[in-house]
């Protein structure tokens, strides 16, 4: 009766973890020798490892990756012609680059592997604890347009500093409006010195400027994103999705 009575508090204080671990020790006859002390150290192990799971479901909830798979262990650095340096991508992988607030910027053409990059990146610094959130330019810029239409701008762009790291995928692809441009500027400003940015691009940095208009607001927008950037240029003469496909119909694709 004791017994029923404990396992019914853990559930009641959603002590889960230590719950579910309880009723599975007690039942395993390797464990009836440990003592108290051990036991207790193995159900409260449980209970911490329950929690950091449950955490980072959330995390990996609320960053949205596409690329759900995408882990710095699955980079390949023998894919012919690319520039990727592994000894930069695990130097990033320390995530000194989050906490000093640093930014890392991906260019390269289609296929490349700028968004997986981009993910793995973001996918590494979930499981170290760090909120991240991937979104593309062009629905970040949706959401601040329609923000800015229903009042909530201000609060759109607090919920996006939040984040540890913020993904904005495929900078440069369509045109831009002034009013594009100076939502852009609002969203790097506010996370520049206090949070860290991913942006890939299919256009070259040389070309941001111009892309951007070429005024003030184009200064400003750069300065806060290239000051402080671990810039990585990815070269492939084939895309990669090209030759993932191609590796998969001829069945020696196992990624």
């Amino acid at each position: 009766m004791l017994l029923e009575q404990t396992l019914d508090k853990l559930y009641k204080m959603k002590l889960y973890g230590m719950h579910a671990s309880v009723k599975e020790k007690l039942s395993r006859p390797d464990h009836a020798e440990l003592s108290f002390t051990d036991m207790l150290g193995l159900i409260t192990d449980d209970e911490w490892l329950y929690r950091e799971n449950k955490h980072m479901d959330k995390r990996l909830s609320n960053a949205k990756f596409k690329e759900k798979r995408a882990c710095l262990e699955d980079v390949d650095y023998d894919q012919k012609n690319r520039t990727i340096k592994k000894s930069q991508i695990l130097e990033l992988g320390q995530n000194r680059w989050i906490t000093q607030q640093q930014n890392v910027i991906i260019t390269g053409a289609s296929g490349s592997g700028k968004s997986f990059l981009a993910q793995a990146l973001g996918y590494n610094a979930c499981r170290n604890g760090f909120a991240v959130h991937y979104i593309r330019t062009s629905k970040l810029l949706f959401n601040l347009l329609k923000s800015r239409a229903d009042g909530s701008f201000q609060e759109y762009i607090k919920k996006t500093s939040k984040y540890d790291v913020l993904i904005i995928d495929d900078f440069g692809l369509g045109s831009v409006d002034e009013q594009a441009k100076a939502d852009f500027l609002e969203i790097i400003e506010e996370r520049c010195g206090t949070k860290a940015t991913i942006v890939t691009s299919q256009l070259d940095i040389k070309d941001w400027h111009a892309y951007l208009g070429g005024a003030l607001v184009a200064d400003a927008i750069l300065d806060r994103l290239l000051h402080n950037a671990h810039k990585m240029h990815l070269a492939a003469k084939d895309s990669l999705r090209k030759t993932k496909s191609t590796l998969t119909h001829e069945g020696h694709y196992e990624k």
